[in-house]
């Protein structure tokens, strides 16, 4: 059985990818062999997590945003102390696209950059 910590970030997974319960249990199933990720050992949790990022689930768009990258930056946001509409607010400025999800891969790695530097200077 795994720890609470995993069991929490395959869920924020399963939300950021918009996955229905069934479609879920189904990859769960298929993976793992298993119908709960609380019955996941280690072993299954690390399959599980590789079986996202070798799939076109770990893409949130066609333009190759990745579930790391929208994770990643919302962790730089959350470091910022940014509302969501400041983050829309600057991706619109500087990358010319509506919100988060619109992002290429090429422009959400701009972007990461972006917001280290941001919280450098602050650090200053």
């Amino acid at each position: 059985m795994i720890d609470k910590k995993k069991l929490a970030v395959i869920h924020i997974v399963k939300k950021e990818l918009n996955l229905g319960e069934t479609e879920y249990r189904g990859i769960l199933q298929q993976v793992a062999g298993v119908r709960s990720a609380k019955d996941l050992d280690e072993k299954d949790f690390k399959k599980l997590l590789r079986y996202f990022v070798r799939s076109k689930y770990y893409q949130i768009n066609r333009f190759g945003l990745t579930i790391r990258q929208k994770l990643y930056i919302k962790y730089l946001v959350q470091q910022l102390d940014w509302t969501d509409e400041h983050l829309n607010n600057f991706i619109h400025k500087y990358y010319h696209k509506s919100k988060l999800d619109r992002l290429t891969k090429r422009e959400a790695i701009k972007l990461i950059e972006s917001l280290k530097a941001v919280i450098q200077h602050q650090n200053r």
